[in-house]
């Protein structure tokens, strides 16, 4: 009976350790693992629900299921249209159109394209027909972000076809869209446009939106109202060429955001390409100066960790910081271009050919 009674105990112990189980206050590791592979595309934009990972690549939209029962080579995701593996391709004058910025409302699915002419869909759940609901011809077009504040209003940006920062707008859930005046907007400096590394240019808390912009200026465009009024401001980080600036932005709460980037073609330069707020914007500090990491496409807090984890990836690999951003520690060499977080310890990576699942410990 004793003995039957401490093998109860240690197995109870065993189970709870395994469901209570936390990772440690500060990550030291991260394991990769390919869930998707595809050699012929990069993908820059990733987001996900309970049941899809959507992407934006370089040649289609697509949906990879989120099956944890599900066991299957990583060959099996290269096949279209399959049930697990859907991809959708739309072309331009014969040519696949090139998606960089997603967002996901309610399994609604909306995608804009770079380059001339602008492009954005909406792809409705569990339907395989995309619906064109905006489209602008101009040479500079080129959208670079999207997000939502709630399921009818939703925001992207691009690079300047006229005297302002590209924004357009909808109300009405993604069924129309909407372009800003510029008489509405700051005015842009000349070679002011963005980036279109990762989907990450916009951040929204609440009501509240941030905006970065580089190249020869890289500043904040903020608005309090949901894009209705907006204001701009300056940012120490580094700039004066086409490729400087600001690649990407987060915010974890309405006064804490940070920004990283830096010039993609010196990705080793390390100088003045991290920057901080803690009063929602209006002021920047550079942090870990002259210190790695150098160039990065994205940067993400990691939930629940008050403001004080990130994790920023690039082609040159992935760096975390428990300090806010003031010091920095390598964890891997293997390049992505996008992070997206589902909790404290697991996200999803997008780069070059591949999309991977992160533990980090």
């Amino acid at each position: 009976m004793m003995k039957n009674l401490i093998l109860l105990l240690c197995f109870v112990a065993i189970v709870s350790c395994k469901d209570d189980y936390k990772r440690p206050e500060k990550i030291s590791k991260v394991a990769i693992t390919p869930i998707l592979k595809d050699s012929t595309v990069s993908i820059r934009a990733l987001e996900f629900n309970e049941e899809y990972l959507f992407y934006g690549a370089s040649d289609h939209i697509g949906k990879r299921a989120l099956n944890k029962e599900l066991k299957l080579s990583l060959d099996d995701f290269k096949v279209s249209n399959g049930k697990q593996h859907f991809k959708n391709v739309m072309t331009y004058d014969d040519k696949p159109l090139n998606f960089r910025a997603i967002e996901i409302v309610n399994g609604t699915m909306f995608a804009v394209t770079i380059g001339n002419p602008a492009r954005l869909y909406k792809l409705a759940r569990k339907s395989t027909n995309p619906k064109l609901v905006y489209e602008e011809l101009h040479e500079n077009v080129f959208y670079d972000s999207m997000s939502f504040w709630n399921e009818q209003e939703g925001i992207a940006m691009g690079d300047p076809t006229d005297g302002c920062i590209s924004i357009i707008i909808t109300r009405d859930g993604g069924e129309s869209w909407t372009k800003l005046s510029c008489d509405d907007l700051p005015k842009a400096i000349e070679g002011e446009a963005a980036f279109a590394a990762s989907d990450t240019n916009i951040t929204i808390v609440g009501d509240e939106t941030w905006i970065a912009t580089g190249g020869m200026v890289s500043r904040i465009m903020y608005s309090s109202d949901k894009g209705k009024s907006w204001e701009v401001y300056d940012t120490p980080i580094v700039q004066g060429k086409p490729t400087t600036g600001m690649y990407s932005l987060d915010f974890y709460d309405a006064k804490n955001g940070f920004a990283i980037g830096g010039d993609y073609t010196k990705p080793n330069d390390t100088l003045s390409n991290k920057i901080r707020t803690q009063d929602g914007g209006k002021t920047w500090q550079v942090l870990a100066d002259g210190q790695s990491p150098g160039y990065r496409s994205c940067v993400q807090y990691i939930p629940n960790s008050n403001a004080q984890e990130l994790v920023t990836v690039g082609f040159k690999g992935i760096d975390y910081s428990n300090d806010g951003g003031k010091s920095w520690e390598h964890l891997s060499d293997e390049g992505f271009y996008i992070i997206r977080f589902l909790n404290d310890s697991i996200a999803y990576a997008a780069g070059r050919g591949r999309i991977s699942k992160l533990i980090f410990r």
